[in-house]
C-alpha cells in the first residue's frame, strides 16, 4: 500500500455547526461595535425650578421702570427689592401631641411648595406649661423663585377668597421696610384640603425687603399687586 505523500498539506477542519470558523493564527482580533445607545434629549427641564416666576420678570421688566420714575430713583440698583418672605405658623398644641405638628407641616408644606422647620420653644415658662425644646411651631422662608410665586398666588389668588376682603392693614410695617400679615386660616389657599385638615390655624407672613423706609417698602409691595386698605 502505498504511503501518503509527505509533501501534501493536510484538509482544513470543517467548522463545527451552529458556530463560527475557527480564526487563523497571526490575524488581528475584530472587535465587537459597541452597541448604540439610545438618544437622550437635551434641553428638557429638570422640573419646576427652571421655570422662571411671572412675577420676577414683571419685577424686572416693568415695576423696576415704574419705581423709579415714581420715587425718583436714579440707579436701577436703589430700586428696593423683594429679599424673603417667612411664614411662620405657630402650634401651641404640639408641645402635647406631636401628630398635629405633623398636620401643620404638612399644610404648610403643601402652601409654600418647601418642607417646613420645626420650632422649639428657646426657655422654660412655668405659667404656660411650657419646656425648653418643645416643639411649639413651624416655619418656612422662601427666597428667588419660589419667593415670587408664593407672592403671586398669595395675592392674586389666595386674599381675593378671604370672606368680606376689603384689602390688607397699611400699618403693618416696622420702620425699617418690612412689612408683617397675619391669616387668619390656611383654607384660603386652593392647595389646602378641608376634609384633610384636622383643625383651622392662622399664620403670619413677613416679607423682608431691601428698603430703608416704610414708604419705600409700601411702593414696592404696591408695585407688585398687594392691596393695600384705605385709611
Amino acid at each position: 500500500m502505498a504511503k501518503a505523500d509527505a509533501t501534501k498539506p493536510a484538509a482544513p477542519k470543517p467548522a463545527p455547526q451552529g458556530g463560527k470558523a475557527p480564526q487563523a493564527k497571526g490575524q488581528p482580533r475584530k472587535e465587537k461595535a459597541p452597541e448604540t445607545q439610545p438618544a437622550i434629549a437635551k434641553g428638557r427641564p429638570k422640573g419646576t425650578g427652571q421655570v422662571p416666576a411671572r412675577l420676577k420678570d414683571t419685577f424686572a421688566k416693568t415695576i423696576v421702570p415704574a419705581l423709579m420714575k415714581e420715587r425718583g430713583y436714579a440707579n436701577v440698583w436703589a430700586v428696593p427689592r423683594l429679599n424673603k418672605i417667612v411664614i411662620n405658623m405657630g402650634v401651641g398644641e404640639g408641645r402635647d401631641n406631636a401628630k398635629i405638628m405633623d398636620f401643620a407641616t404638612a399644610d404648610l408644606q403643601a402652601i409654600t411648595g418647601q418642607k417646613p422647620i420645626v420650632t422649639r420653644a428657646k426657655k422654660s415658662i412655668a405659667n404656660f406649661k411650657l419646656r425648653e425644646g418643645v416643639p411649639i411651631g413651624a416655619k418656612v422662608t422662601l427666597r428667588a423663585a419660589r419667593m415670587y410665586e408664593f407672592f403671586d398666588r398669595l395675592v392674586n389668588v389666595a386674599l381675593p377668597r378671604v370672606r368680606d376682603f376689603k384689602g390688607v392693614p397699611p400699618k403693618g410695617f416696622d420702620g425699617r421696610g418690612n412689612y408683617a400679615l397675619g391669616l387668619r386660616e390656611q383654607l384660603i389657599f386652593p392647595e389646602i384640603v378641608y376634609d384633610k385638615i384636622d383643625k383651622v390655624r392662622g399664620m403670619d407672613v413677613i416679607f423682608v425687603t431691601t428698603a430703608r423706609t416704610d414708604e419705600d417698602a409700601k411702593a414696592l409691595l404696591a408695585q407688585l399687586g398687594m392691596p393695600f386698605r384705605e385709611q
